[in-house]
């Protein structure tokens, strides 16, 4: 993998992480149009980078944090209850994706599924827009907590987005939108930790040996970048807009990539 291959890629994986649209789809994307075939190693430099963006969330809700923190360690029963509502909400996709990584793995990683997910997730947000509730995150229960984990479910399918599926499923739920987005994203520091921690592990070794440190160092630097700033925009953009542009998106670039995919252009696997 070049250095040039491996912006693109960090780019791609900051701008997209967080914003309701799938940056595995976008990533599975990106790779095909470079001409980097699917393989162990690719597929996870594509999830290992995701460190850069989680490391972008932590920096712009290090309050947040910090509060769970002192929760856990006695000194702020509101923090202790967040963090408690994380783990719970992080379970259902943690359990399930272990259950099915295999299945998951064979079936989906392609970018046919890719594009029925983002046609469906573009609906979903034009069919939900408008609705919102007034419940705030200091408010929330371990019942919405793992509803919303749930929801987050949905996104084991590849191009569907965690984001989408977790602020879609609290909005559901009766949750304002600037709650929904920040639970979503603070659910997204464990979820993705997690999973970047999982493949590290797995496939670590295989990713280090085919592509070397250098395009890692430039991925995660190029994602933790660009997700600080997707984010930002992200929370501004939303306290004047809805998600309807992300619907948009998703459905405009189904389209086209559907188009490419049927004229042999692109491949899907």
């Amino acid at each position: 993998m070049s250095w040039f291959q491996a912006l693109v890629l960090g780019l791609v994986e900051g701008v997209t992480e967080y914003l309701p649209v799938s940056s595995t789809g976008h990533l599975l994307l990106a790779q095909r149009a470079l001409g980097i075939e699917r393989s162990e190693a690719a597929d996870a430099y594509a999830i290992c980078i995701q460190a850069g963006a989680i490391l972008a969330v932590l920096g712009l809700y290090r309050a947040r944090v910090a509060q769970m923190v002192r929760g856990v360690a006695g000194r702020d029963p509101a923090g202790r209850r967040l963090a408690v509502q994380l783990v719970v909400a992080f379970l259902p996709a943690a359990v399930l994706g272990l259950l099915f990584d295999d299945v998951i793995d064979a079936w989906l990683f392609g970018l046919w599924p890719v594009v029925f997910a983002w046609t469906v997730g573009g609906a979903a947000i034009l069919l939900l827009r408008g609705r919102t509730g007034g419940k705030a995150l200091e408010s929330f229960d371990t019942r919405t907590a793992f509803l919303i984990g749930c929801a987050q479910c949905l996104a084991l399918w590849p191009g569907t987005s965690r984001s989408l599926a977790t602020i879609l499923g609290a909005v559901l739920l009766g949750v304002s939108l600037p709650a929904a987005v920040e639970f979503s994203f603070l659910l997204g520091l464990l979820t993705l930790g997690a999973a970047t921690s999982y493949s590290a592990l797995k496939d670590g070794s295989t990713m280090l040996a085919e592509y070397g440190a250098v395009p890692l160092l430039v991925g995660f630097v190029a994602s933790a970048v660009s997700a600080a700033v997707s984010v930002k925009w992200l929370v501004g953009w939303l306290q004047a807009h809805g998600l309807e542009v992300f619907a948009f998106w998703r459905i405009g670039l189904a389209a086209v990539v559907a188009a490419l995919l049927t004229a042999g252009i692109l491949q899907s696997g």
